[in-house]
This record gives C-alpha cells, sequence and structure tokens, in this order.
C-alpha cells in the first residue's frame, strides 16, 4: 500500500515570549493510503499539533511533510490554503456550523470555493447528506438538530468536495456514548467501504478502537513504534 503522507524529521517551536517551546521532536512517519489512524497521547503530546501539520493548518519549524507527492511545507500561506480546500475535509469537536444556515447550505460552504454551479452544488450536498444519514434532515437548522446529527452535518461538508482524506480533532469529544459510537463507525464506514483515508486525534481509547492503526505521542515524540494493529 502506497503512503499518502510522509513525514520526516518532523520538529516545531513555538515562541511564547521569551521562551522557546519544542513541541513535536524530530518526527518520522508514514500514512498509508486507505488507512485509519488514531492519533493518542496525554495532554501537551503534540497530537493536535501534529494533526495540524498534516492538514496544512500549521507550517513546521523543520522537516518535511509530502503528501502525495507534493511537499505543503513548502508551501506559501496561500497556496497551503489552496491546497487544503482541494484535499482535506476537517472536522472538528465542535462543529462550526453556520447557525443560520439549514443543513443543506451547510454543506454546500466549501463548494462555494469551486466553479461549481448552484444546481450541482445542491445536488453534491443532497448525496453527501445521503451518505451520512441525514438526507430527510437537509432542510433543519442546526438548533433543530442534535449533537450526533450537526456532527454527521459536519462530516458531509467534509466528504462534499471528494477531499483526498480527512482530519478529525476529537470528534466525538462533545457527544454521548451512543452517538459517539454513531459518528465513529460512519468515519469507519467512510474509511472501510469509500476508501477515505482518515487522520484522528482522540483521547478515547474505545473510539481508537475504530481505527485500524493508533499512533501514541508522549512529549512530542512517537512511541509504540511500528504502528500498532487492531
Amino acid at each position: 500500500m502506497s503512503s499518502l503522507v510522509s513525514i520526516r524529521n518532523l520538529h516545531k517551536i513555538y515562541q511564547r515570549g521569551p521562551e522557546k517551546v519544542e513541541v513535536l521532536h524530530g518526527i518520522d512517519l508514514e500514512i498509508p493510503r486507505g488507512d485509519f489512524v488514531a492519533l493518542m497521547g496525554p495532554s501537551g503530546s503534540g497530537k493536535t499539533t501534529l494533526l495540524n501539520l498534516i492538514g496544512g493548518l500549521d507550517t513546521p519549524t523543520s522537516g518535511e511533510i509530502e503528501i502525495e507527492g507534493e511537499r505543503i511545507d513548502r508551501m506559501s500561506g496561500g497556496q497551503l490554503a489552496n491546497w487544503r480546500s482541494r484535499h482535506v475535509g476537517f472536522v472538528f469537536q465542535f462543529y462550526n456550523l453556520m447557525p443560520m444556515l439549514n443543513a443543506q447550505k451547510n454543506v454546500e460552504l466549501p463548494l462555494l470555493l469551486t466553479t461549481l454551479g448552484a444546481a450541482q452544488r445542491r445536488r453534491n450536498a443532497e448525496i453527501a447528506l445521503t451518505l451520512v444519514g441525514l438526507a430527510d434532515r437537509r432542510n433543519h437548522k442546526p438548533n433543530e438538530l442534535s449533537g450526533g446529527q450537526q456532527q454527521r452535518v459536519a462530516i458531509a461538508r467534509a466528504i462534499v468536495s471528494d477531499p483526498t482524506f480527512l482530519i478529525c480533532d476529537e470528534p466525538t469529544g462533545d457527544l454521548d456514548r451512543q452517538s459517539a459510537e454513531e459518528i465513529l463507525g460512519l468515519l469507519q464506514e467512510l474509511n472501510s467501504v469509500h476508501g477515505k483515508t482518515i487522520v484522528m486525534v482522540t483521547h478515547d481509547p474505545k473510539a481508537a478502537e475504530y481505527a485500524t492503526h493508533t499512533i501514541h505521542l508522549d512529549k512530542g515524540e512517537l512511541v509504540d513504534l511500528p504502528l500498532a494493529t487492531h
């Protein structure tokens, strides 16, 4: 299986006042195409920083991040924004839906950055909502949906552009156990049936069981390599 993500000697240092804080210490990592990876580790271990670097939301201090043969660590801010819009779907703990828009319009939002016409945007959003089991809720606004349903809308929005991979940051952290299991089952289906590569940060060992591999970070370094397979 070919690698989708190749990371070599990755360092990330933040300047906090007069102090420099190194969050990641020389990470080397390969993520195969079609994998579902759970990133785990204690608070402050660097897992969200690593996720943001893979998703192009942040840039490394040094090291290489190659995704589908593209060196995203060399990209400018504008190039990264364009790359993200084409390749990455984001799912966050808090759904980040627009409260004044219904589910359909929320899912269409990423498509406004494309050349698609209104009819095709609507059709693509309907397909995405059907895939997450919410076609019958497309006219509902976020405050008319449960937390689990709102996260499904967020996932539909993340996949509507058919991105190369999904970045999920604690996607079940704000949900009850039943809703969390439904969302994790949906992510697992997107991976196993539809072939989406997924990288997910979670603190929940139960959530990590849905992934195909688990990567543990501690104090900015990977531990338990090679990858543990479920």
